[in-house]
């Protein structure tokens, strides 16, 4: 992807999360119920870091953990909203593209759902190098990412591509957006296994555990790694 429309699709994401904010957390008021498998990957006496915290919702997961919490998120009114609903804990207006925190600083790293909202190849891969970078050795990322490629979508995203390929779009491969009400339309960029995994490993990850995680109902789904940082 050209640079400078990666840089332009950056801007529009964060200008997009702001504008949705209120009905972003009005939808998403608690923890997906089938990401308690990572409640007890983290230990009393961890420092967390959420990176893409949204409304802070990760806090509800691990309330009953003695942790040193901070999120960060690069929409300002995500984290309005983060702060008055947790305004005990510590929240920053951040860039996972540039994390203010210095080197070896997290024994665990969250990421939810935010990687596949990050355009082009190398930002993503500079997004995995930032979370990697203040991790400390041995310490663990948990990452979430959509899990798009179902039977009922398949035909749906493959039919945008070709629409994209033939009006010469300057969307990568696997790259949609997706609406939002009437309100905007969000670029995703909707990962395969096979991808996700070889980009963690790519980055200098170890994975410990990978596959699929879904709701009860199966309505919503989502691929999961969950990866150490080496020595």
């Amino acid at each position: 992807m050209d640079k400078e429309y990666a840089q332009y699709l950056l801007n529009k994401t964060k200008e997009d999360y702001n504008l949705i904010a209120e009905d972003f957390s009005r939808t998403r008021k608690n923890i997906w119920a089938e990401l308690d498998m990572f409640k007890d990957c983290v230990q009393d006496g961890d420092r967390v870091l959420d990176a893409g915290c949204g409304n802070g919702r990760l806090l509800d997961l691990l309330k009953d953990k003695k942790i040193d919490y901070i999120g960060i998120d690069f929409s300002n009114k995500l984290v309005e909203l983060a702060k008055k609903k947790y305004p005990d804990d510590k929240f920053l207006n951040a860039d996972t593209l540039n994390l203010p925190f210095p080197d070896n600083n997290f024994d665990k790293v969250f990421s939810i759902a935010v990687l596949h909202t990050i355009p082009s190849v190398e930002l993503r891969e500079k997004a995995l190098l930032e979370l990697k970078r203040v991790l400390k050795p041995k310490g663990v990322l948990l990452l979430i990412v959509w899990d798009i490629w179902r039977l009922k979508n398949a035909f749906s995203i493959f039919k945008k591509f070709l629409l994209k390929l033939f009006s010469g779009s300057k969307l990568d491969f696997k790259d949609v957006f997706v609406s939002w009400a009437d309100k905007t339309n969000r670029y995703y960029h909707f990962f395969t296994s096979r991808e996700l995994n070889k980009l963690v490993r790519k980055i200098g990850f170890e994975i410990i555990s990978k596959g699929i995680v879904q709701s009860k109902d199966k309505s919503r789904s989502n691929l999961y790694i969950i990866a150490k940082k080496p020595l």
